[in-house]
């Protein structure tokens, strides 16, 4: 990556977080489709020989240069080449693989709850960008660097509408007696990986889930609420503002998704 980078230069690019354990990329086909679609969006010219497949092995290359086998976080970033905006040199996709290695809890139920905050001084806008992990991180940036001034661990990020989004790295579920609800993809929040399995994994249990719009009114009224992403799994939340939260419908949710992961 040169100082003309247009990644650098411009955020033009995407990124996506995957989780290894045991030595296996979880969900890894997911987030590469995510990747490929959000390529397409961006118009990236995607060569032939730059597939899946050939990610695939750069990451478990890396994986196991850096001993990070067991249990670790790696992030995939696309970005396009040196340029301008008008004069870019050419459109195929960059990419730089990074790997940490992380707790071997990591993933398991969280003993204490969450305390989050929200965000209101940038919302996120609703167009095709919306739901894809892209470069522009701007809002999430500033929202985490004021959750971590107040002291929270997370902080909600709301949609130019005044609605709930999702937080700075994850995406939000309510419980409301004995319905789950999530913001719909429509307004705004990232396409989660995890967020996609967890509605799954539960509409196939029998569970009633209701993807739309989520007023910060809702979020009061909630009996439980909880948040997903792809290395943590999932993890309660215990308070938000002045209103505390319980679990224990969210501990069965927890049992029913992840039954059978490590």
């Amino acid at each position: 990556m040169s100082a003309g980078s247009r990644g650098l230069r411009f955020g033009d690019g995407l990124f996506e977080t995957i989780k290894c354990s045991n030595g296996q990329l979880e969900f890894l086909d997911d987030h590469l489709a995510r990747l490929w679609k959000g390529m397409q969006v961006l118009q990236f010219n995607i060569p032939k020989h730059f597939t899946p497949d050939r990610l695939q092995e750069e990451i478990e290359s890396l994986l196991k240069k850096n001993r990070h086998e067991k249990k670790a976080r790696i992030r995939l970033t696309i970005f396009r080449g040196d340029g301008g905006l008008y004069d870019e040199i050419d459109h195929r996709p960059n990419y730089i693989i990074q790997s940490w290695e992380i707790a071997a809890e990591t993933g398991s139920w969280n003993s204490n709850g969450l305390v989050l905050g929200i965000y209101t001084e940038v919302k996120k806008p609703f167009n095709i960008l919306s739901g894809l992990k892209h470069n522009n991180f701007l809002p999430y940036v500033l929202a985490a660097l004021y959750a971590k001034k107040e002291k929270w661990n997370d902080v909600i990020v709301l949609n130019t509408d005044g609605r709930l989004c999702d937080t700075t790295i994850a995406n939000i579920f309510l419980i409301k007696d004995e319905v789950v609800y999530t913001p719909a993809l429509q307004e705004a929040c990232i396409n989660g990986i995890m967020r996609r399995h967890i509605i799954t994994r539960l509409t196939a249990s029998g569970f009633k889930v209701v993807e739309g719009e989520i007023t910060i009114a809702n979020l009061e009224a909630a009996d439980e609420v909880f948040l997903s992403n792809s290395v943590y799994n999932m993890r309660w939340v215990g308070r938000i503002a002045d209103k505390e939260y319980t679990c224990s419908k969210a501990q069965k949710i927890y049992a029913t998704v992840f039954s059978t992961k490590g």
